[in-house]
């Protein structure tokens, strides 16, 4: 099959597409000379920094689900995630203001959305 072949789910029509490639890279000499330690303090770095808009975002609004009002506590607070209202996860103001608390089910419902309506938008009209 060609990549513009469709397919029917359900009543939503979607292009197939082919599965992700894992391109291989050479290290280049910046690479070779970084040592294991500073691999993992680099990982951490940007885990620790990815993590903390999240705990922000959890003091400031709760854990609650802002779509659906599901409530949450510590156990499982795992099924709540940080919805970055205009879609770049970059932009993360101390305020909160780019974030919301959704639960799993609703963060996937709200990222189907545009799928969604970017498939019947391109339907042909009856």
């Amino acid at each position: 099959m060609n990549k513009e072949s469709q397919y029917v789910r359900g009543d939503i029509h979607m292009r197939q597409r082919r599965p992700y490639r894992v391109l291989k890279r050479k290290p280049s000499k910046k690479d070779e000379n970084r040592s294991v330690e500073d691999i993992v303090r680099e990982f951490k770095q940007s885990h620790d920094r990815s993590s903390s808009y999240r705990e922000q975002s959890l003091k400031i609004h709760g854990f609650i689900c802002a779509k659906c009002g599901r409530e949450f506590d510590f156990k499982n607070q795992h099924l709540l995630t940080v919805h970055h209202k205009d879609g770049n996860h970059r932009n993360n103001p101390s305020d909160g203001s780019n974030w919301e608390n959704l639960c799993v089910y609703c963060h996937d419902d709200e990222h189907s959305r545009n799928l969604l309506g970017d498939s019947l938008r391109s339907e042909p009209e009856k």
